[in-house]
């Protein structure tokens, strides 16, 4: 083996070990987050974890296609092939959720009969009562 052929070979072995490090740091962190926000009451607080869960991801995403799926080293219009479909994608995705939450609350405001069903209590009914139906007479299967 030549001398050029055995450096840039430890080259890429150094470089698979400090993408793996940094994906291995990476997934602790995020784990140490979530296990965190078991905890936590506040709603914004643990928001804001999601939203720092979320980018340390989107980071692993990158590392993962840059390095093991080679498009470090392509390039620039084959990553632009990719980047712009997955950012018409997140921002589709985003729409339809915005569309639908403010579907679901001006229905919920503007149709004064349109009770949501989450918001429904439900009564629970009493272990030692007998079951009936709502003329008084005992249900199907049930002795009077």
């Amino acid at each position: 083996m030549s001398q050029d052929t055995h450096a840039e070979h430890h080259d890429v072995i150094a470089e698979i070990k400090k993408v793996t490090i940094i994906l291995s740091v990476l997934t602790i962190v995020e784990l140490i987050l979530g296990f965190w926000m078991i905890g936590i009451t506040s709603p914004g607080l643990r928001l804001g974890i999601k939203g720092v869960i979320i980018i340390l991801m989107m980071a692993k995403a990158f590392y993962i296609v840059a390095y093991f799926m080679h498009l470090k080293h392509e390039l620039k219009n084959l990553i632009m092939t990719i980047i712009v479909p997955l950012a018409l994608f997140i921002w589709f995705i985003i729409a339809f959720l915005a569309d639908g939450n403010s579907f679901r609350n001006l229905r919920n405001n503007y149709d004064r009969n349109f009770k949501e069903q989450s918001t429904i209590k439900v009564e629970k009914k009493e272990a030692g009562a007998h079951a009936t139906d709502e003329k008084g007479g005992a249900k199907e299967g049930e002795h009077k």
